[in-house]
């Protein structure tokens, strides 16, 4: 697996808890257009300076797909994975062939009498079996949108703090988006399991944690290590991108008792180089992290062109699935109109990120303002 690595030269210093957002260390090549300053209300109603970043609505560090296998005797290189009971689960061939023991049910039949699994084939199936109220002729299927569907030059914007500001008291995650990589996908909010196993469909994420929506293209459920990650010269777990608050997201702690022990209930905790950051949850369970310790701003569909950041406004809090926007219309976010579907299988072993496009990480260096800039860091770009 090819990973882009960014390497942090010299530590941050975190002033009063936290340290505002560096919009360099996102890839050059995620960005639609410069990342822009604006002002925005955040869902405490905090009025503030935000960033405005628009990105790519696929990946560009790592391959997108696939996620379902053709036919039972497929291997797992052929499809993608799934989250059940907490653990991520390989979406092969055998997998397939067995979800009606898995799931104790005798109609969960996702092939034909021939071993080929019944798959959302085309962009009008994607869109069919995407409904919360699924097509009958789509059930008992795989669900799976392909990059070739999503309508050409998509994009999505987020509206995050430049300087964070945190809570009193933690808050529930948005419904629009939990946060940003640095290469430009979005961490969404848990997949609706229960809605997707309840028309006996199935809608893996691909070893990389992430499928996608017509609405607003890949997006990630889980985090696999295929993101694009900033090392820290400390050797704490690497960077992976920023929460809607603002505040950093890092990669796992590799000890359990650490987790325990260290982090707070939302799954952060502070240090002097980094400040309030957070670390995401384990893949297998359909999560990034629990709340929000600090006030979030907004995503938006498309370029969000002409629409200002108000996260106090319900249009920022995405309900349980409902109809996709009209077409043309812009609109805040709503992070489950997809309904998209996942699932988790029980193997226990999680397979590798398959990633062919081997790319060195490249940061933004645009002239937002001088006084927004961190002095002393070097970026050097390498891959592993």
């Amino acid at each position: 697996m090819g990973v882009g690595l960014i390497v942090l030269a010299c530590e941050q210093q975190s002033e009063g808890g936290t340290v505002s957002v560096d919009p360099t260390l996102f890839l050059e090549d995620a960005l639609v257009g410069d990342i822009a300053e604006e002002s925005c209300t955040l869902s405490g109603g905090t009025k503030t300076t935000c960033y405005r970043i628009t990105v790519k609505s696929t990946p560009v560090d790592h391959q997108a797909g696939p996620w379902c296998p053709k036919t039972i005797s497929d291997g797992d290189q052929a499809g993608g994975i799934w989250p059940e009971g907490g653990k991520i689960n390989n979406v092969d061939g055998a997998f397939i062939k067995n979800l009606a023991a898995f799931y104790s049910d005798d109609e969960r039949k996702l092939y034909r009498d021939d071993g080929s699994v019944r798959v959302t084939d085309s962009k009008e199936a994607c869109a069919a079996a995407a409904r919360p109220d699924v097509d009958e002729d789509y059930q008992s299927s795989c669900f799976q949108c392909l990059p070739s569907y999503l309508e050409e030059g998509m994009v999505n914007t987020y509206i995050i703090p430049i300087k964070p500001v945190k809570q009193t008291t933690p808050g529930q995650l948005a419904r629009t988006a939990v946060g940003l990589a640095l290469n430009g996908v979005n961490f969404d909010p848990p997949t609706p399991t229960d809605a997707i196993l309840s028309a006996h469909t199935l809608a893996p994420f691909d070893d990389c944690g992430g499928h996608i929506n017509l609405n607003h293209g890949y997006h990630y459920h889980a985090h696999t290590g295929c993101p694009t990650e900033m090392a820290q010269a400390d050797a704490h777990t690497p960077m992976i991108g920023y929460a809607l608050d603002g505040f950093p997201l890092h990669t796992r702690l590799k000890e359990q008792s650490a987790e325990e022990s260290r982090l707070d209930q939302c799954r952060g905790h502070s240090d002097e180089t980094r400040g309030y950051h957070y670390h995401v949850a384990d893949p297998g369970s359909n999560s990034f992290i629990d709340c929000f310790q600090g006030e979030y701003g907004c995503s938006f569909e498309r370029d969000g062109e002409g629409q200002t950041c108000d996260a106090t406004s319900m249009n920022n809090r995405r309900g349980p699935g409902g109809p996709p926007p009209c077409e043309g219309e812009r609109k805040t976010r709503r992070p489950d109109d997809e309904a998209v579907k996942e699932s988790h299988f029980a193997q226990p072993h999680l397979k590798p990120c398959t990633d062919t496009s081997q790319k060195h990480a490249k940061h933004n260096h645009k002239h937002i303002e001088e006084n927004h800039e961190h002095a002393g860091k070097s970026h050097m770009h390498a891959e592993s």
